[in-house]
């Protein structure tokens, strides 16, 4: 089995097409905020060079001696300003006057000395919507003159047509300004991130067929950003995972072989213990001495036989949840293990009051269990079992008085076959207990370890919704 063959239609339809097209949506937002301000100021800009044409248009007037031109004259300055009246107001000199003499009447009016930065806009967007045929009066400063006010009467169609084709020309220039923008970006990003991502999916794709498989085992460049460290993390896991299932494996070709071997096994077993109990009876002083030593070391071996196939045989950890009293289950753990060692209490139950917890009852007696056959074992005289919740979890505390772990045992506490401090032993127990308390969303860990005793945390995180113990 292969993995999927990436094609240009699936990164178009992927990650680089969505920024493709956010990429074009905020050029066009920028260009929008753009586009206003500059349609008011041409707006602006027309309204001033008639102004400034209406002013020169107008001085001609002092040319003439009486201050008078003829019809033809007149109408043709009017037209080259495009208006329907031309006044111009100067300081101690009087006001000039040119009309067309055709009627009208005026829509709007607008003081172009009193227009801020918002009002251009307002009224640009208002010519672009307005009616058409609407007549307005200017009034401004001239260009030409600061000194000189003029006053003009003018059609508002010629403006909207020069608004609307300024209007379009930014509209296409933002379009293929937001397009090269888009395409720049979108294919930066598709070379940088997009197609490293596509690549590292087709390796986790191809990896998960046969995780086993060395030549699988994703190959870092030499990167040094983000993408870098994500393809050096996904290695190290890969490796990481390919030596667990190696692992796995070959435990599980111990599973295979103790099956096959341990009904025999059983049967050699049961019939030494039957041998070594008849010369247990034997009157030979010697015999009957190391008689015993001789059965414990088959039952040693019996015992490891079964844990070992039972531990290789079990799969994944499936809780069954249930809502019990801790106190209860502690005392009964208590009655399953040596009520007395040496006529002391083996079994303390130190828990103040009654906790309510919710949890798979069996596999935490199986937990407990195990904690205190092996502090017995190891020579404690008493374990005692407490509880405190701590940061919304329940810490289940077991202390025993015994000789303590050497740090040999310490360093690999945990780990099958290699986590057991005493002789005959496979050191399943605390690896299972691992299992079956991390199934539950907690663990088990060992707070301390000296000549005086050891201790370990049990953390039980509590279900949500559910009540906390008292």
């Amino acid at each position: 089995m292969t993995g999927p063959t990436f094609r240009l239609s699936d990164a178009l339809a992927g990650l680089s097409a969505r920024l493709l097209l956010m990429t074009i949506a905020f050029v066009m937002l920028a260009e929008v905020l753009i586009f206003a301000p500059s349609v008011g100021r041409f707006r602006l800009t027309y309204l001033e060079e008639r102004l400034a044409a209406a002013h020169l248009a107008i001085l001609t007037l002092d040319a003439t001696p009486d201050q008078m031109l003829g019809d033809d004259l007149r109408l043709e300055l009017l037209a080259h300003v495009q208006a329907f009246s031309i006044a111009l107001t100067r300081r101690g000199r009087g006001k000039l006057m040119l009309s067309s003499g055709t009627p009208f009447q005026v829509d709007e009016t607008f003081d172009l000395r009193r227009t801020g930065f918002f009002g251009l806009i307002g009224d640009a967007f208002s010519a672009l919507v307005a009616e058409p045929g609407r007549v307005l009066r200017v009034v401004g400063v001239s260009p030409k003159d600061s000194a000189v006010l003029v006053e003009l009467v003018i059609d508002e169609a010629p403006l909207k047509a020069e608004l609307i084709a300024f209007a379009k020309r930014i509209l296409a220039l933002s379009l293929v300004i937001s397009l090269f923008t888009a395409a720049l970006v979108y294919l930066s990003l598709h070379m940088i991130m997009v197609r490293p991502m596509l690549r590292l999916t087709e390796n986790m794709s191809r990896f998960s067929d046969d995780p086993e498989d060395e030549t699988r085992v994703l190959a870092p460049s030499a990167r040094a950003d983000e993408i870098g460290q994500v393809q050096r993390e996904l290695e190290s896991m890969q490796r990481g995972l390919r030596a667990a299932l190696q692992h796995k494996t070959r435990l599980a070709g111990l599973g295979t072989a103790m099956a096959k071997i341990h009904h025999d096994l059983k049967n050699i077993l049961a019939t030494a213990l039957i041998l070594s109990d008849r010369l247990q009876k034997s009157d030979d002083p010697e015999v009957a001495r190391v008689t015993p030593r001789l059965m414990d070391a088959i039952e040693r071996a019996a015992k490891l036989c079964e844990q070992t196939l039972t531990f290789t045989r079990e799969g994944p950890v499936h809780l069954e949840r249930s809502r019990f009293d801790l106190g209860a289950l502690v005392d009964e753990v208590g009655a399953s293990l040596p009520g007395r060692v040496n006529g002391a209490a083996a079994w303390r139950n130190r828990l103040d009051s009654q906790i309510e917890i919710t949890a798979d009852r069996e596999q935490l007696h199986r937990v407990l269990t195990n904690l205190g056959q092996n502090a017995i074992e190891a020579g404690a005289t008493t374990v005692e079992v407490s509880a405190e919740l701590a940061n919304g979890s329940l810490r289940i505390a077991v202390r025993d008085d015994g000789p303590g772990l050497v740090p040999r045992a310490r360093e690999r506490l945990f780990q099958p076959f290699a986590g057991s401090a005493r002789a005959g032993s496979t050191g399943l127990g605390l690896a299972i207990s691992r299992e079956l308390m991390r199934a539950h969303g907690g663990d088990i860990r060992l707070a301390s370890s000296t000549g005086e005793g050891s201790v370990f945390d049990i953390e039980l995180p509590l279900e949500p919704g559910r009540r906390e113990p008292s």
